[in-house]
């Protein structure tokens, strides 16, 4: 998001001077730098804005960065002050994690933390996930600059996934992405990328072969660097969008509400995550609605239901149950009352209330044009499967 770059220079607990008591710090500023995959340049480019900070008087500290062993990444280090790691034995081997209790007593105004969606090892701390400890960090009243790669965006990641067969363990929730103050991308040509993997400045020497076949061809690296030029560019028209409210009189006309139907199979995190993107796309918010008919056969899976709702808050949406003799009616009323512009349903023949056996098509096509909705009828995903932020435990290179 286009804001101004620098920090808030707010004194912490500054005296109130009618009460006596101190004031709650704000929460730290929030800047994340953007990639279409391994190697772009995010780490480089993150530890020379810390430097540039340093040199004009902020508190900057290292919280974590990770070189991957290259000489060049490991140059724009300089002499900015790193936090020592935490020392994780695990499985019989020993790992480096960032020391989040560490950074919290050092309090520095800017922490430098690498690679947003990383995993952290089991026992390392109380977060799972290192965007869990940079939204501490964020809390605390410290600023955080932080690197991710678009694929690890929980409501693009099964897409690349199927475009790479490559699995994509490692995912951060839209929210936390789309927190950002400011987003900047990291640009380099799908050219530029492979001739810095062939020359060994992005993954050890043998694994280059495999990376150049399979994740860094040209044709699934142009993919991915049109996916993070979008993205920037919908995290820039929603400034200017806030900008002209601010200038009105009034609430500006944003647009689309949308709403998804789902149910407990398999294949409703693929629907939802289809849903999201339209949602992002049209910069509209996300409603998602589970429809419990009056006279179902068979009970629903909890298990599935709450990943679900995980996924859901993942996306940024937001979660209802609704009971319901008939599904279309349920869904349309929904509408109805939420000001729901587009509705978003799956075509699964195997699905209950699924749209293969024709009548609830129908039944939606009919009430979703009286009611003035644009309906979506989402194709199955094949093999898809249902994500979970539970996932990932194994870490994704780059």
């Amino acid at each position: 998001m286009a804001v101004p770059s620098e920090e808030a220079s707010v004194p912490r607990d500054a005296p109130d001077g009618e009460s006596g008591e101190t004031l709650v710090a704000p929460p730290g500023r929030f800047r994340l730098y953007l990639g279409a995959a391994a190697g772009v340049g995010k780490t480089c480019a993150m530890l020379d804005e810390g430097w540039r900070r340093r040199e004009r008087g902020r508190d900057v500290v290292v919280g974590f960065v990770e070189t991957h062993g290259r000489p060049h990444t490991a140059e724009y280090i300089r002499d900015l002050e790193v936090v020592p790691r935490k020392l994780v034995d695990y499985r019989g081997a020993q790992f480096e994690e960032m020391d989040l209790d560490a950074v919290l007593a050092r309090h520095p105004q800017v922490a430098l933390v690498d690679e947003l969606a990383h995993t952290n090892v089991p026992g390392s701390g109380r977060h799972a996930k290192r965007w869990e400890d940079v939204l501490e960090l964020l809390d605390n009243g410290i600023n955080v600059i932080s690197t991710v790669n678009i694929q690890h965006l929980e409501s693009l990641a099964e897409s690349i996934e199927s475009m790479t067969g490559s699995t994509i363990r490692e995912r951060v929730p839209d929210q936390v992405v789309r927190r950002a103050d400011q987003t900047e991308l990291v640009d380099s040509s799908p050219e530029q990328l492979r001739r810095r993997m062939i020359h060994g400045n992005i993954y050890p020497a043998g694994q280059v072969p495999a990376a150049l076949t399979h994740f860094f061809t040209t044709h699934n690296l142009t993919i991915l660097r049109e996916l993070a030029l979008r993205f920037v560019a919908d995290e820039t028209d929603e400034v200017l969008l806030r900008q002209v409210e601010e200038m009105a009189s009034g609430p500006v006309e944003t647009g689309e509400h949308i709403l998804v139907g789902v149910a407990a199979a398999s294949d409703s995190g693929h629907l939802l995550r289809r849903a999201a993107r339209i949602a992002a796309r049209t910069k509209g918010d996300l409603h998602v609605v589970h429809v419990i008919a009056g006279d179902a056969g068979r009970p629903t899976d909890p298990g599935a239901l709450q990943a679900l709702q995980i996924l859901t808050l993942a996306l940024g949406g937001e979660w209802s149950t609704m009971r319901g003799d008939d599904v279309a009616s349920t869904l349309v009323s929904f509408a109805r009352a939420h000001n729901i512009t587009q509705l978003v349903v799956g075509s699964d023949r195997e699905r209950r209330w699924g749209l293969g056996r024709g009548k609830t098509l129908r039944e939606i096509l009919q009430q979703a044009g009286l009611a003035g909705l644009d309906l979506h009828i989402i194709a199955p995903s094949s093999g898809a499967r249902l994500g979970s932020l539970a996932e990932g435990a194994a870490a994704d290179g780059g």
